[in-house]
């Protein structure tokens, strides 16, 4: 039975279906509408750094064919086939694009889908309608992406521009048509003969028939939807072709070793990144050599200066190009995911996307664009009696609406903890924010030694992403019966971990004045696959 997945949901591939031959079929239509539908594969930057990875139309597959355009069939408006175990090892993302061709806007889609068929069977599917956009021209269905393992994420992200557009967002380039060269004008005439009488016409016969391109067929373990179609034919299109940069072929020629110095004079030292020995690379043929680390280059005969304008005097700051350069590291960061960090302290989620509330700390709001709407969130008078009595109390906001909210407090290390039906412990503390759709209580941690008698955690189960904080960058360490950490250090740890208190009290040891300060330990055991996360810092 297909699993219905809504926006922001993800899963691991191999949780789905144990097959890697697999079917993606999409199906959107509109009234007097024409879509592209399209594949990006993209590298771990989320860049098309390869452009015989963007399948579409005028390129219906990679060149180790782990991503073919099958066309339409079995209802399916678009299908590929995607083999994952060929993928190359630079191909982190697949991502699956409909954009309109020509006039109109997804707002005016109807219902529509992106599902994945494996062996014939349906595992999946991602259901969408045009109520769900507004002015967008292309939306971003759904993702293939490799983080340790392969898996499946339903996107259904609005954007605005169309194919040419999306393509610039993903570090394309659009080939624009170089215009047609002038024809030589013919020479007059000279005199000449007239031409011999013409060849008979061939005997009768029927013309043959060109042979007409197929869609390639799948090998037998690949399995298409049960329901068939016509054979599905090549579609054509009158739209220019569209290419990607692509790094140049081959080499240069490494430039000639440095020439000795001058007797009893000392030889160049190094330049920055070079071991002794090694010759400053050569410039192309036309340009201007580097000039070393730390110098500024020297200007060409008859030209200005790196970085000045012709009639402007030196000392003289730019503005315009510099400025936007200046600025260029710090812009906003949009990866098509719900939650993205933007540097090491500041967390965006987007709530377009899965259409679930998040529940934040109160007052981390830095800056929030569309329409969010923040109400109070009360854990009720019987969560308040537990929150004061364990010290795992929560003060939350409930973000709602359609709108990206940008998280952050007091400069702390924020990471983004994805839960598949696992869980995880974390101190109240340490919670930034998460997803409504997360299961929370308090867990009491049973001890000797330590004061009250018990410690307590938040314990978070579910599908969703938590926000952890930490101070400075954590650590991770897998747990082993020999694994201990300081009850004040820890940040947290696997929900199946066991915890056991460790307490190093003993009468004979303060007996005597003064001790080591690590009286209070917790001691972790567990199988394989747990962890702890323990931060640089001692609360």
């Amino acid at each position: 039975m297909a699993r219905e997945f809504q926006r922001g949901h993800k899963a691991k591939i191999s949780d789905l279906t144990p097959g890697t031959d697999l079917y993606v079929g999409v199906q959107i239509a509109g009234p007097g509408l024409t879509f592209d539908i399209s594949c990006f594969g993209l590298d771990a930057h989320e860049q098309l750094s390869d452009d015989r990875y963007f399948i579409f139309f005028n390129q219906p597959k990679s060149p180790e064919e782990s991503i073919q355009l099958l066309g339409a069939q079995s209802g399916d408006t678009e299908s590929f086939r995607v083999t994952l175990d060929r993928i190359p090892a630079n191909i982190h993302k697949l991502s699956f694009t409909a954009t309109v061709d020509g006039a109109g806007q997804m707002s005016q889609i109807g219902p529509g889908y992106i599902r994945i068929v494996a062996g014939g069977e349906e595992v999946v599917r991602y259901a969408f309608t045009g109520s769900e956009f507004t002015t967008e021209r292309a939306v971003m269905l759904g993702d293939f992406y490799l983080k340790d393992v392969w898996r499946f994420a339903a996107v259904g992200q609005g954007f605005d521009g169309g194919l040419d557009a999306l393509l610039k967002n993903f570090g394309g380039e659009v080939a624009e048509e170089a215009p047609a060269a002038p024809q030589p004008q013919a020479a007059a005439p000279s005199f000449a003969p007239p031409a011999q009488a013409p060849a008979p016409a061939p005997s009768f016969g029927v013309p043959v028939t060109p042979q007409v391109p197929q869609v390639p067929q799948p090998a037998p373990s690949f399995g298409v939807p049960a329901a068939q179609a016509p054979t599905p034919q090549q579609q054509m299109h009158a739209a220019p072709t569209i290419a990607a940069p692509m790094a140049p072929q081959g080499g240069t020629v490494p430039p000639p070793a440095p020439a000795p110095a001058p007797y009893g004079q000392p030889g160049q030292p190094p330049q920055f990144g070079q071991f002794p020995g090694q010759a400053m690379p050569a410039a192309p043929y036309g340009q201007q050599a580097p000039a070393p680390y730390g110098q500024q280059a020297s200007a060409s005969y008859g030209q200005q200066p790196p970085g000045m304008q012709p009639g402007m005097p030196q000392g003289v700051p730019q503005a315009g190009a510099g400025l936007q350069a200046a600025l260029q590291p710090y812009k906003e960061t949009a990866t098509g995911q719900r939650w993205t960090p933007q540097n090491q302290q500041l967390m965006r989620v987007d709530l377009t996307m899965g259409g679930t509330p998040v529940l934040a700390r109160q007052g981390s709001m830095v800056m929030y664009q569309g329409k969010v709407d923040f109400s109070y969130k009360g854990a009720g008078f019987a969560g308040r009696m537990v929150g004061n009595a364990t010290g795992q109390e929560m003060q939350l906001m409930r973000c709602t609406g359609r709108g990206q909210v940008f998280l952050a407090e007091d400069g702390a290390h924020l990471h983004s903890i994805e839960l598949q039906g696992d869980g995880i412990c974390v101190s109240a503390e340490s919670v930034l924010a998460f997803d409504e759709s997360l299961q929370y209580e308090v867990r009491r941690i049973e001890g000797h030694g330590i004061p009250g008698g018990a410690l307590f955690t938040m314990q978070f189960q579910g599908s969703g992403t938590v926000v952890v904080k930490t101070h400075g960058v954590p650590v991770v360490l897998p747990v082993t019966p020999t694994t201990f950490a300081d009850c004040n250090a820890v940040v947290a740890w696997s929900s199946a971990s066991q915890v056991i208190i460790s307490s190093q009290v003993r009468l004979r040891r303060n007996a005597y004045p003064g001790h080591s300060g690590e009286t209070v330990n917790l001691q972790f055991r567990g199988a394989p696959g747990n962890f702890i996360v323990v931060q640089p810092y001692e609360v």
